[in-house]
């Protein structure tokens, strides 16, 4: 164990610790806990977590992008669950819409003579933050509970890069997997992609623009299936739960506006950002899809797996409504984010396996 992680795995458990009090002494300190429209109470360790975060949180426009980039991949680790360790862990760059990508190659075990499914992974943040640095944990976790080799994709971010940059690299780095598999030791038919928040809506839409993909003999080379973990699907934000939990509820009006407006997305129905607004979305991948109880993307993730399922699409829904955004990165310290996570792993095992 190296000393810079010491003190990340000291804080984690001290967190934990506190968040283990016994939960009729929790409550009360706490107080009640809020309802959703669903009638769902909110997690009570979720709820311990937002009032230590209401306490010293700044708002996004105050601390300015370097800053909240350094302190995202700072805190993350912390409240995420201890990096498992897998067989080998290589960084690569690969040819990109404009330049090169860094990708990160997770391998649980060593090769075997048979082919391996994969994930490609793309990372949450508004399209604005994020690193392979801050979802090292969740990479690790994927590889190692799915058995699968994981690439988790640095695609560009905004306001450096802006819309649709960072689509545009998701969609190049699927096809640079697929087209190297025989070099990665994978099998090109059971490549999925997952992504979280801004990495669902990356998810989302490589899905759709890779099923023209196909190999030199003509075959298909669309991912074989999709993990949407409470994706942005519509950029227009006209649904219920962006009013409903507006405040309060770790992802936040303001800040979604200080993403989108690095993003620079100036038609908000554009496909490549509100995959909701795609034309047709017939014969994609099938799709596990988890929305969060108190988050306000739950609504157009929702509205999406319809749409894909109105268009014939294998897909399952799951809200796990006592959760708030953000919850697939707080398995370290909060039991029932930890539980929605090996669920939402176990889903994408059975979708590389053809069993959804």
């Amino acid at each position: 164990m190296s000393e810079r992680n010491l003190p990340r795995r000291v804080a984690r458990r001290v967190l934990r610790a506190a968040l283990s009090t016994p939960a009729p002494v929790l409550r009360r300190m706490l107080g009640p806990a809020p309802v959703n429209d669903r009638g769902s109470p909110l997690d009570l360790q979720t709820q311990a977590i937002l009032r230590l975060l209401a306490d010293w949180r700044e708002p996004p426009h105050e601390l300015g992008t370097l800053r909240m980039r350094r302190d995202f991949d700072l805190q993350a680790p912390l409240v995420d669950v201890e990096p498992a360790p897998v067989h080998r862990v290589e960084d690569r760059f690969v040819p990109g819409a404009h330049g090169a990508i860094r990708v990160r190659i997770y391998e649980p075990e060593a090769r075997a003579s048979r082919a391996r499914p994969a994930c490609v992974y793309f990372h949450g943040g508004g399209w604005v933050i994020g690193s392979l640095e801050s979802y090292d944990a969740v990479c690790r976790k994927i590889a190692t509970r799915a058995r699968c080799v994981v690439i988790s994709v640095d695609y560009r971010l905004a306001p450096e890069h802006v819309f649709p940059a960072a689509a545009l690299d998701a969609i190049a780095a699927f096809q640079w997997v697929i087209e190297h598999a025989g070099e990665l030791g994978i099998d090109p038919r059971r490549v999925a992609v997952a992504g979280d928040s801004a990495g669902g809506n990356l998810s989302a839409i490589v899905a759709r623009e890779a099923r023209a993909l196909r190999s030199a003999s003509g075959e298909p080379r669309a991912p074989a299936f999709q993990l949407l973990v409470y994706p942005a699907t519509d950029l227009t934000r006209t649904h219920e739960s962006h009013r409903l939990f507006a405040r309060g509820f770790l992802l936040e009006k303001d800040t979604m506006d200080w993403f989108l407006g690095h993003y620079g997305v100036e038609d908000e129905r554009h496909p490549l950002g509100s995959p909701l607004h795609a034309d047709d979305v017939r014969d994609v991948a099938p799709a596990y899809v988890v929305t969060a109880g108190f988050d306000p993307l739950r609504d157009e993730g929702e509205a999406y797996a319809k749409k894909l399922g109105d268009a014939g699409v294998r897909v399952e829904v799951r809200c796990e409504q006592g959760l708030v955004h953000g919850f697939f990165s707080m398995g370290g310290v909060i039991d029932a984010a930890r539980t929605a996570v090996d669920r939402a792993i176990d889903a994408l095992s059975r979708g590389l396996a053809g069993t959804v």
